[in-house]
This record gives structure tokens, C-alpha cells and sequence, in this order.
């Protein structure tokens, strides 16, 4: 089943390849710049198929990909090479996923579009604004869970603090009651005391 995030750039590409095939069915002789674009087209429709497999294939076919397409943009970087690369990074189900690196990647193509053929600019484009929308809202959710993380720290610190307080103010109301308790024995021992010296005077004969 082909995973969401591949549709839009497949359906970019399936759009180019029938324009580019409209072109060419034109009385009039084709253009280098077209055979250009149906060759470009033709790759890139190559490539969002190797983008499925790298999504739903094995760690090791998944390795192989990566390493691939890696190989191609150092020999070859700013061109269709990095864009493969750029796009193997994004793509979603494989352990080396990079979107912050693929967007950095896109946002070099896009600073030089003469770098591209037209269908991989429009492919560019796409794929950029796609991962700035899914960084920024990773973004936004980091800095949600940041902002959650430090008001839990504040709860807990003043929780801390109040149970402190707790502790200390029935330490001290046991310490008064301790002292209360211990004049109230001392009183009490006093009268028991006077009361036992009258009853042994009161007991003697004159």
C-alpha cells in the first residue's frame, strides 16, 4: 500500500511525464529541452518507486539505499543527485531518516533552481514545504512539551515546598503540645503533692 506521504509527489511526477508525453506527440520536432524533461521525469519516477521500497523494505535493502543514493550526492552534490538524497532522508519507515537534514539539502536546491530541470524544481518545492510544515510542528510540540516539563518542575518544587512546610509547622505545634503536656504534668505533680501533704497533716493526732 503506498504510504500517504509518497502520493502528492507521485502524482506531481505522474502530472509531468503526461505533459512531457503530450509534448512529444506534437507534429513538430522535439526539443532538446524535452527530451531533457521526459529523461528527468522518467528518473524521478524511478526514484519515488525506490522511495516505496525504502519505506516498507528490510534494514539491510533500507542500508543499501541509503549508501546508494549518499554515493551519488558526493560524487555529484547541487543537481539531481542531491535532491535523490534529500528525499531518501525524508522519506518516513527507515531508521536513518533525516527531515532536518533533507530540508537544509532542499533549501539549497531551491536557492539555486538553475541547478534543477523544471520537474525536479516543482519536486523540490513540494517535498521543502512539506518538512517545514512537519519541523515546525515538531517545533511547536517540543516547545509545548518544554513548557509542560518546566511547569510540572514548578508544581512539583512548590508541592515540595508546602510539604516542607507541613512538616516543619506540625513539628512545631508537637513540640508546644510536648511542652503544654509536660507543664500540665508538672502542675498536675505540684497538687498531687500539696494534696498528700494536707492529708498527712490533717491524719496527726495534737
Amino acid at each position: 500500500m503506498r504510504r500517504p506521504e509518497l502520493l502528492l509527489p507521485c502524482t506531481l511526477l505522474l502530472a509531468a511525464c503526461t505533459g512531457l508525453v503530450g509534448a512529444r506527440s506534437d507534429t513538430r520536432p522535439a526539443q532538446p529541452q524535452q527530451d531533457r524533461d521526459t529523461t528527468v521525469a522518467v528518473l524521478l519516477a524511478g526514484t519515488i518507486q525506490t522511495l516505496q521500497r525504502l519505506s516498507q523494505g528490510s534494514p539491510t535493502e533500507q542500508a543499501e539505499i541509503l549508501a546508494t543514493a549518499r554515493q551519488a550526492y558526493e560524487r555529484a552534490p547541487l543537481g539531481g543527485a542531491q535532491l535523490r538524497y534529500a528525499l531518501v532522508l525524508a522519506t518516513p519507515g527507515h531508521p536513518a531518516r533525516d527531515p532536518e537534514r533533507a530540508r537544509t539539502l532542499l533549501r539549497e536546491l531551491a536557492a539555486q533552481p538553475e541547478a534543477l530541470q523544471p520537474v525536479e524544481r516543482a519536486l523540490t518545492l513540494v517535498e521543502l514545504g512539506q518538512l517545514e510544515r512537519e519541523l515546525g510542528l515538531k517545533a511547536d510540540n517540543d516547545r509545548l512539551q518544554a513548557e509542560a516539563q518546566r511547569l510540572d518542575r514548578e508544581r512539583n518544587t512548590l508541592t515540595a515546598k508546602r510539604l516542607q512546610a507541613e512538616i516543619e509547622e506540625n513539628a512545631r505545634l508537637r513540640r508546644q503540645l510536648e511542652e503544654a503536656q509536660a507543664k500540665l504534668d508538672a502542675i498536675a505533680n505540684i497538687e498531687r503533692n500539696i494534696s498528700e501533704r494536707k492529708t498527712g497533716s490533717g491524719g496527726r493526732k495534737p
